[in-house]
């Protein structure tokens, strides 16, 4: 089970984007990076095409999963996981900093 998962809300720990926070739009578990909504904009050229115009368009670029932490349900704040098994048998994640489960 991942720590970081597609929808989770995520804060920056590291880069231009320090502080800010986001929903995770792509996970890339090969190369350990993530899709933010929001985090990470760069600017790219785009060719004109029958659906696009052309011009200069910002999108999400991918950002390491070492600089992202998933934010705690509780006051949005930084957390990390940890895992705990519930009674049922099920493996659910929980934020160290409030103790309280992660949806998701």
């Amino acid at each position: 089970m991942q720590k970081i998962r597609k929808g989770d809300t995520v804060v920056v720990l590291a880069g231009k984007d320090k502080g800010r926070s986001g929903e995770v739009m792509k996970m890339m578990p090969k190369d350990d990076k993530a899709l933010v909504r929001g985090v990470n904009m760069v600017k790219r050229h785009q060719r004109q095409t029958a659906s696009q115009e052309a011009g200069i368009i910002s999108k999400e670029a991918p950002i390491h999963l070492s600089n992202l932490a998933v934010a705690d349900p509780k006051d949005g704040k930084a957390t990390r996981i940890g895992f705990k098994i519930l009674e049922d048998g099920t493996k659910v994640r929980v934020a160290k900093r409030s103790g309280e489960e992660i949806n998701g």
